[in-house]
């Protein structure tokens, strides 16, 4: 791992010129001592790179020095893989392997096109962390230790051990058959088997991971799209979900579909709302859903959402009403 990290130093002073050991040390995530025991090694190795003191130094490369683009390792071209989606790289744990491996590709580019290609990369970006209305899109955070232990087994198709935190419930151990790995709106999931029935698994519930030596039980070939298709339909039907009618202005649709299970019916009435027919995975949700919609929707069925609504309704009209 140390001669793909000196290779991408070099690769960092060669596209910038010159950077500080801390620039150095944040864009390959380790510690400045550690980078400054790769810049002697790569003086150690011939590497013509040299110090530049003061308010404005770093470190640099002779004018003119040259190497040869060092192949993609394998998690390097994996990260180019789910390059349409940087969330899923950094969802499986490869966003280091991402930045390493663009690097290799920008350096690999003639002198000609590498700055076309820089500007036109500055004109593109995509899944920003916040949206229009500035709510942030959090990608969770799971260990680097349990997804690679996840992605091994994934891809050796064997079996995995796992510490699994299930909602509401102490954590176990289990051992599963892996298929596959998907990445939804910067939350990753492990899909996988356990005595032969489908489970899905949440990445950031996993506390701990281990590849097992057997070969996994599973079929040679899986179309990933469908069985996530399948596992999405098996949620939704599932659970202690409720039906609820409701009366919604159309601005609010979008966010509706959005936070629903699903929308089954839908009409527009005389006055341009809409009433729909909607599921929700329970009570709870059915109740947070509505409240978030306000003044924009109404709830008409079944009764006791309309009465959990009006009791906070009252709650907080009672808490804000003017002193007398």
């Amino acid at each position: 791992m140390r001669a793909d990290r000196l290779v991408s130093m070099v690769l960092l002073l060669r596209r910038h010129g010159r950077l500080s050991a801390t620039a150095l040390a944040r864009e390959l995530e380790v510690s400045t001592r550690t980078v400054l025991r790769d810049i002697e090694a790569l003086s150690a190795a011939g590497v013509p790179v040299y110090a530049e003191r003061g308010r404005h130094g770093g470190f640099a490369l002779l004018p003119g020095f040259q190497t040869e683009l060092t192949g993609l390792n394998h998690d390097e071209a994996l990260a180019l893989l789910v390059a349409g989606s940087r969330r899923g790289a950094q969802a499986f744990g490869l966003g280091a392997a991402m930045a390493s491996a663009m690097r290799k590709v920008v350096d690999a580019l003639p002198d000609s096109y590498r700055a076309t290609a820089s500007d036109a990369a500055q004109r593109l970006l995509i899944e920003p962390e916040t949206d229009l209305l500035s709510r942030r899109l959090v990608t969770e955070e799971v260990p680097h230790s349990v997804v690679t232990e996840v992605r091994r087994a994934v891809f050796a198709g064997h079996k995995l051990r796992i510490h699994y935190a299930a909602v509401d419930q102490d954590p176990t151990w289990r051992t599963v058959d892996p298929i596959g790995l998907v990445t939804v709106r910067g939350q990753g999931y492990l899909l996988a088997t356990k005595s032969g029935a489908d489970r899905t698994y949440r990445l950031s519930r996993i506390l701990a991971a281990e590849e097992l030596p057997e070969p996994a039980q599973r079929p040679d070939r899986v179309d990933l799209s469908k069985a996530w298709q399948d596992r999405s339909t098996q949620f939704r039907t599932g659970g202690d979900q409720v039906t609820v009618l409701l009366r919604l202005d159309p601005v609010r649709r979008e966010e509706l579909v959005d936070t629903a299970l699903t929308v089954r019916a839908e009409e527009t009435e005389a006055n341009g709302w809409l009433r729909l027919e909607a599921t929700f995975q329970d009570r709870r949700h059915a109740e947070w859903a509505l409240w978030q919609l306000a003044t924009n929707a109404e709830a008409l069925s079944p009764s006791w959402l309309r009465t959990a609504l009006h009791d906070r309704a009252t709650t907080i009209a009672t808490r804000y009403k003017a002193p007398s």
